[in-house]
């Protein structure tokens, strides 16, 4: 599930093309579309750095078919990514850090489930919620480790005071 960095770079001159256009329009309904589309591409930026972010259940199933044939485990990251200070907090504090990537990189099947506001697709949101649905969600950020069979093996709702990576590392490892 390597990205290629080559399609990245046409991707993004596309996009900023694009944008300008939308921008050149400058009517306050083209400059919404304009923020709604930057704030997308921004969170999907995000989730493409080693992490697949959940769209539909087709994500989640590749998620268990990379876990299982690398011998690894799936986190879930429930998150609002562009709202939620908590679940900032936990991605500048644990999963931004080198030594969670390392850890990650050996262990983990990284899954992003993002809950942005203003909800980008009615359908995407609409998928995520109805799998959100199948945990004991209590609030963001909640991450849900699984086996490479999908079965819950720990959750943790809430970034917990003095988190940080080596707390993460020992909740997974426990």
């Amino acid at each position: 599930m390597k990205a290629r960095p080559e399609n990245h770079i046409a991707f993004i001159v596309a996009i900023e093309i694009f944008m300008s256009k939308v921008v050149a329009m400058n009517s306050p309904r083209s400059m919404f579309l304009a923020a709604t589309i930057l704030g997308f591409f921004t969170i999907t930026a995000q989730a493409t750095e080693g992490w697949i972010s959940y769209e539909s259940p087709k994500d989640y199933d590749a998620a268990l078919t990379m876990a299982s044939k690398s011998n690894k485990k799936v986190l879930l990251d429930f998150t609002g990514s562009n709202w939620c200070f908590f679940c900032k907090k936990l991605k500048s504090e644990v999963f931004d850090q080198t030594d969670f990537k390392n850890f990650a990189n050996k262990n983990l099947v990284l899954v992003e489930v993002d809950f942005p506001k203003p909800v980008l697709s009615a359908q995407i949101n609409s998928q995520r919620e109805r799998f959100r649905s199948q945990y004991n969600f209590e609030g963001y950020p909640t991450l849900v480790l699984l086996d490479a069979k999908g079965r819950v093996i720990r959750q943790q709702s809430g970034y917990p005071p003095g988190g940080g990576i080596n707390w993460f590392i020992h909740w997974v490892n426990q």
